[in-house]
């Protein structure tokens, strides 16, 4: 991963410190960003650097695709730039209160883009819960320090309904207005919102969706702060393949976007390591019985049980596996962390693996803070959805302290930081498309509760990319 060099001369006649507000962290390389994309040519587009990667999302060269044959063009390895307009629009005069949207799934809805009724309020009101913490803390540091005005924020209700999250995004812009978005879960929802952050030209930083085609839009107003089932699904088939060596995996899911892409990886990555999944069954949400997809798995003789879909599901299924005499190993996404799957689950919790985008155990007093805090506030404790969401609302806030009110700005500045952002999920670097190319971990129920282990703990082989065997 490289950044394009800033010249040494030109940091040192960087913007003046005292234009970014006292108490706003900012370093020599943003102040350079901050200088550039401050000149007053409207039609000048500032020569910012582009990010640019070596292998996409640290993918490992058996499991790339095509093998060892060198494609005509690689997507996705070079950040996109943006080259509008709108740099040279002024702070406007009256402002009452710096508004950033949210939006999340806070209220029950049914679409056949969330394949049913929808299942993710729950995670949609933790996600709500973290922003406003993030918003209220802002606050209490003195709000938009450029003019000590308080942030405000503006919900909304991803209610499912196809193209109505992009309404909300149009709402935002247009009637609110807010200088950046937040938001949501849901991947055919979010999907439709960031091509309308794309029009409208706002920022959109995404802290719950962990569809990896996501962040493939290449669409420079978009960033998220949450690891995806691409890096979830590389962990487990690392443990699965290379460290286990279990030849015959099966796959049971969610028959929704969540599902069909949260396992692609998984499937195209044990296939190019020889061992493809032998059988892979879908089920609709909310059911209760799934004998079908439980027979299926016992004739296919599998060695471990890969599901992917919500807690109560994997609880369910994981009980009417172990009921039918299937005692292989059973695997999760990272949304079976959760009370509610281990209270369902019982005692067949004991020994259940799940990929996750954090470890909520590590020793950091930014995170100790964050959790006492919330635990103060909403009298609950701080589960994955408000952590990143408080991590996102938190980089958003940052972005807008150092560039003002402006929204080319804003994404200026989000999309060049050269330094991960030291989030209470850990750090966060952002990769060429804006992603969170930071570690991720396999959770395991052991005596009662989860605990957490990176690659390292577990000695966990990785494949090696390109970049890594010519070193």
């Amino acid at each position: 991963m490289k950044r394009a060099s800033l010249s040494l001369l030109l940091l040192l006649i960087a913007l003046p410190a005292q234009e970014v507000p006292p108490g706003v962290e900012v370093d020599a390389h943003t102040l350079e960003v901050l200088r550039l994309i401050n000149t007053k040519n409207p039609n000048h587009v500032p020569a910012l650097g582009l990010q640019e990667e070596s292998a996409y999302a640290r993918t490992a060269d058996d499991v790339t695709p095509f093998g060892a044959v060198k494609p005509y063009k690689q997507h996705f390895l070079l950040q996109m730039e943006y080259t509008g307009p709108g740099r040279a629009i002024p702070e406007p005069q009256n402002v009452d209160s710096v508004k950033i949207g949210f939006i999340g799934p806070i209220a029950p809805t049914v679409s056949v883009a969330t394949g049913g009724a929808s299942h993710e309020e729950a995670l949609g009101k933790k996600m709500l819960q973290g922003a406003q913490l993030s918003i209220e803390h802002a606050n209490q540091r003195g709000g938009y320090l450029r003019r000590k005005v308080p942030f405000e924020l503006v919900v909304a209700n991803d209610n499912g309904l196809w193209g109505s999250t992009g309404n909300e995004v149009i709402n935002m812009v247009y009637t609110q207005p807010t200088w950046a978005i937040l938001g949501t879960i849901d991947s055919a929802n979010s999907h439709i919102a960031i091509r309308v952050a794309l029009k409208a030209e706002i920022v959109m930083v995404n802290t719950g969706d962990t569809d990896p085609t996501f962040i493939e839009t290449n669409i420079p107003w978009v960033a998220r702060n949450i690891g995806d089932d691409r890096q979830m699904g590389y962990l487990l088939v690392d443990y699965l393949i290379r460290k286990r060596n279990l030849r015959r995996i099966g796959i049971i899911r969610a028959s929704n976007r969540y599902g069909r892409f949260g396992v692609r990886e998984i499937k195209d990555s044990a296939r190019r390591l020889g061992q493809p999944v032998v059988i892979e069954m879908a089920y609709r949400l909310g059911g209760d019985d799934y004998s079908l997809q439980v027979d299926r798995l016992k004739e296919a003789g599998v060695d471990a049980v890969i599901h992917w879909g919500n807690a109560r599901e994997a609880a369910i299924i994981l009980n009417q596996l172990r009921a039918a005499g299937m005692n292989q190993p059973y695997f999760c996404s990272d949304r079976c962390i959760s009370s509610e799957f281990t209270h369902l689950a019982g005692h067949n919790a004991e020994g259940v693996m799940a990929g996750s985008p954090w470890n909520p155990l590590r020793e950091d007093p930014k995170l100790a803070a964050f959790q006492k805090a919330f635990r103060s506030r909403f009298g609950e404790e701080a589960e994955t959805y408000a952590a990143h969401a408080y991590d996102g609302m938190n980089l958003l806030i940052w972005s807008i302290q150092v560039a003002g009110l402006n929204r080319a700005k804003i994404r200026d500045i989000l999309a060049t930081r050269a330094t991960p952002w030291p989030g209470v999920t850990g750090d966060i670097p952002l990769t060429s498309v804006l992603d969170d190319g930071g570690d991720v971990f396999l959770g395991e129920f052991k005596r009662g509760a989860w605990i957490y282990h990176a690659r390292e703990d577990l000695d966990i082989p990785r494949g090696i990319t390109s970049a890594e065997a010519k070193r």
